[in-house]
Order: C-alpha cells, then structure tokens, then sequence
C-alpha cells in the first residue's frame, strides 16, 4: 500500500503520514521544508520518498503528478493550506492569490487527475482536508473561509457522482475545527477553546476516510458548530464568527 501526503512537513500532515506508516503504508510526502520531512521519515517504520516542491505554484503540481502517477497510489491525502488574517482589503493580493493556488487550485487538479487513475483501477481513498470553516462565512478570514467552502462542496460532489456510478472510490473531506498546529501561530492568532490535538485529528480522519465517511469533523465543537451552520441565519453566524476573530487576535 502506498499513500501520497502534500504538507506532510508538520501538524496534522506529519501526523497522518507516521500514522498511515504505522498502518503499513509507503510514502510519499511532500512539503516545502526538506529538513521537516527528513525528520518525519525518521520516525516511519515504512518507505518514505520525500518530495520538495511548493505546491501553490501550479506548474509544480503537475510535476508532482508526472513524477508519482506510475506508482499506483492507494490514498491521496490533500493537506497542503494556509490561512490569512485581516480585512479583505487589507491583505496581500499576492498573499490572497497563493493561499487559493495552494488551498484550491492544486487540491483541485490533484483530485481530478488521481480520481481518474483510481476510477480506471476501481480502487483508492481521496482524502482532502477541508476545515468547519468552510459551513459558514468567515469576515477577518474571508479568503481562507471560501477556499474551504469550495473544498467541502467539491468533495461532497465528487462523492454523490462516484456513488451514482457505484464506484470502489472512496473520497472524504476532513474538516476540523481548532487544531493545535504551527497553523495557528503563522495567523498570529490563538484560541480561547482549547483546540484539538493534531494527532487525534490525523488518526480520526483516516480511520473515518476508510470506513467511507464523507464529511468527517472531529471534536464536539465543531460538530456543535456545523449544526448551528444548518439552522442559524448566515447574517448572525458573520456577526458570531467577526466578534470570534477579533477575540482570537487580541488574546495573543
């Protein structure tokens, strides 16, 4: 068995693959700090390629499909993603345009083009990590909230077509809330919750994504939020969330 890890460098990511090793599966994970994977691989018991490459440039994502796509990949595990925090017109452009090539564009062409590999074999586990974000808006967060809106109704969609066809494929969509991760501490932000372990979330996720969950949300927190999403009015759920960033930035 084999599975494929984008930002396997650290938190949830790193996570996943020690335990997907534990599970005896080779690896490959890939990441953009060479030192942070060469630590993960020694803490796995199975084969580990480690592949360095920035995924928010999209020319790299289709190198990293060419390089893997001959070694019949059992799982794909689409962890890669940052957040950025601040007033919509107040954040990098730039910044704003790698976060949806990172979160979106390169989990999208990875989806589609390892789907049809494993469709063609009848067999394998898309697994990509959304966040409860992405049920509801997001002000102070707008860009990353929407990248993982976009995350969850992709895979949801991909799910009911590979259902509808009867297909062995099995596709989840991981979507946590806080998660103790350097995730948080590049935002600059903390949580007044105390937010999850990264390696319960892992373990969580992938144990769930073989069984056949869908939409897996680990913690009662984020179960209780998702809930809310369903019945609360969207324009009380953006006030919520705007009162909820603030009180994350100022605790810091």
């Amino acid at each position: 068995m084999k599975a494929l890890v984008t930002g396997a460098s650290s938190g949830i990511g790193y996570n996943m693959s020690k335990y997907l090793s534990q599970l005896g599966y080779d690896l490959i994970v890939v990441a953009r700090r060479s030192d942070c994977l060469e630590n993960l691989k020694k803490e796995c018991s199975t084969k580990v390629e480690i592949i360095v490459l920035d995924l928010s440039i999209k020319d790299n994502v289709y190198q990293l499909y060419s390089r893997v796509k001959n070694q019949n990949i059992d799982m794909v595990i689409n962890n890669a993603g940052f957040g950025v925090f601040g007033k919509f017109d107040h954040t990098e452009l730039s910044r704003d345009l790698s976060m949806i090539n990172l979160n979106i564009v390169s989990l999208h062409i990875l989806t589609k083009l390892f789907l049809k590999d494993m469709k063609k074999r009848n067999s394998g586990v898309i697994l990509n990590v959304g966040s409860i974000a992405g049920f509801t808006p997001g002000p102070l967060m707008s860009t990353y909230y929407a990248t993982k809106s976009y995350v969850v109704r992709l895979t949801q969609s991909i799910y009911y077509e590979l259902k509808k066809e009867k297909s062995k494929v099995k596709i989840s969509v991981l979507c946590p809330g806080p998660v103790d991760t350097q995730f948080n501490d590049a935002l600059g932000i903390s949580f007044r919750l105390p937010p999850l372990s990264s390696d319960y979330v892992a373990k969580y996720a992938i144990n769930k994504c073989l069984k056949g969950k869908v939409v897996i949300i680990p913690g009662i927190s984020a179960k209780i939020v998702r809930l809310f999403s369903k019945i609360i009015p969207d324009i009380v759920i953006m006030k919520v969330n705007y009162i909820i960033q603030l009180s994350k930035k100022r605790s810091c």
